[in-house]
């Protein structure tokens, strides 16, 4: 197998200084507000309008479906050129519907890219982007995923980080005064709101993305070194079953099942958001890019991060888990690559798409260049800065999984079949094992 590079934690927590540094400054009184379609934005750069000319994008980024829409809208106003946006997500397979534009003739000129062992899969497809202006800019560590033989392929969408979305008032009303680091503060902290009638955790189980990449995660990441563990995983030195770390992440998956909601299996990705901000559990285990559908859906919900914890030592599990989500690539035999870059270094130069990259998108910006400040961002990005600013960040590693999408699916069937009951503990890690030698390298 390839060697691969990751986003340190080191690397993570330089690019969140570098933001909390931007934050502190306004966008400036220039900078138009991104929801007034009236007011003409400004670019960094002269742009010749151009006609019967159309980029199209296909992306699964569904959180920001509405408001990237409206900003393509902006900058066909301003240009000319048409922005056909496509969205695959929520749940459905993006991975495979991308194969299957590619194998019909249907090929996106943009479109999402995760790194690593997803660059690999694609890379005979992706324009190298190094000369582009806006790479100068990028955070430390963030080009890493997309980076190969010294060449940059993809442009990081921006910065995000997942734990336990808790509600401030359910907590308070169920007495818990002290924020839980540790598994058995995390048992007794869902003992008390279930005796004050208020389910803690709201599981959406029924998305094999939440299991097979963000929870199956926690064992890899809390590894004394993960890349050495993957490595020793592809070289048949490691093993899965038996690993002290996977058998203590099992007892926080025990622990989410017992205090969860009925039918997690049937609980998708909307439904889990909207059940949380709504106030029918107390956690859920999800991210910043929830920001915008909850505040869309309750204004007034006060919320906010908690760790993830696989055991009693607070000061190793008091963390969250930053990274890179996804880049936007440019299909090398575009007709209109060119467009599309132009495209790309818009959302990115310009003052209104800076503006709905933090205001609309509510992303961390993985440009030095973007100023965010905590109003834009809101509470959970906010939270995700401030640990990361205290060095309590642990890394995203489904990307480097053997054929990424594949194995974390599969690892994310498995993990379906024990919330079912349908397989026990050692099957499960059992099918880790098995999917990880059949599909590396």
């Amino acid at each position: 197998m390839k060697k691969m590079t990751t986003l340190t934690v080191s690397a993570v927590l330089a690019l969140t200084l570098a933001l909390t540094g931007c934050g502190k400054s306004n966008s400036g009184t220039n900078t138009p507000d991104a929801t007034n379609a009236g007011n003409k934005p400004t670019t960094n750069e002269s742009t010749t309008p151009k006609k019967n000319v159309t980029i199209k994008m296909f992306q699964f980024k569904v959180e920001i479906a509405e408001q990237l829409q409206l900003l393509v809208n902006e900058y066909e106003k301003e240009t000319g050129v048409k922005v056909q946006i496509e969205t695959v997500g929520g749940g459905a397979d993006y991975g495979a519907a991308l194969k299957a534009k590619f194998n019909s003739g249907d090929k996106p000129d943009i479109f999402n890219n995760g790194g690593f062992s997803d660059l690999d899969l694609w890379s005979e497809n992706l324009e190298d982007l190094s000369d582009q202006p806006w790479v100068k800019d990028l955070v430390k560590g963030t080009a890493e995923p997309m980076t190969k033989d010294g060449k940059i392929y993809g442009m990081p969408i921006g910065v995000e980080g997942y734990g336990y979305i808790y509600n401030k008032d359910l907590f308070a009303k169920a007495g818990i005064t002290e924020l839980p680091k540790t598994i058995s503060q995390l048992d007794a902290a869902a003992q008390k709101l279930q005796a004050a009638g208020i389910t803690p955790f709201e599981n959406g189980y029924a998305e094999w993305w939440v299991l097979g990449n963000h929870f199956v995660n926690l064992p890899f990441a809390f590894q004394e070194d993960p890349n050495k563990f993957i490595d020793g995983l592809n070289k048949g030195t490691e093993k899965i079953a038996g690993n002290a770390v996977f058998e203590n992440w099992v007892k926080l998956f025990d622990l989410t099942i017992k205090y969860g909601n009925k039918n997690p299996l049937q609980t998708d990705y909307n439904t889990e958001v909207t059940d949380f901000s709504n106030g029918k559990a107390a956690m859920m285990q999800q991210g910043n890019w929830t920001q915008v559908q909850i505040t869309k859906t309750n204004p007034n919900v006060k919320i906010g991060f908690l760790p993830m914890p696989i055991s009693d030592d607070a000061a190793a599990s008091d963390k969250l888990f930053v990274g890179v989500p996804n880049n936007w690539v440019i299909n090398k035999d575009s007709a209109v690559k060119k467009e599309a870059k132009d495209f790309l270094n818009w959302m990115v130069t310009s003052d209104i798409g800076k503006s709905y990259i933090t205001k609309q998108f509510k992303f961390i910006p993985a440009l030095t260049t973007i100023p965010a400040t905590e109003e834009d961002l809101g509470a959970l990005a906010t939270d995700i800065m401030k640990y990361s600013k205290e060095g309590k960040v642990l890394s995203w590693n489904w990307f480097k999984f053997p054929q990424g999408e594949a194995s974390s699916k599969k690892f994310g069937d498995a993990m379906q079949g024990y919330v079912g009951k349908q397989v026990t503990k050692e099957q499960m890690l059992e099918t880790f094992q098995t999917t990880w030698d059949s599909l590396k390298k």
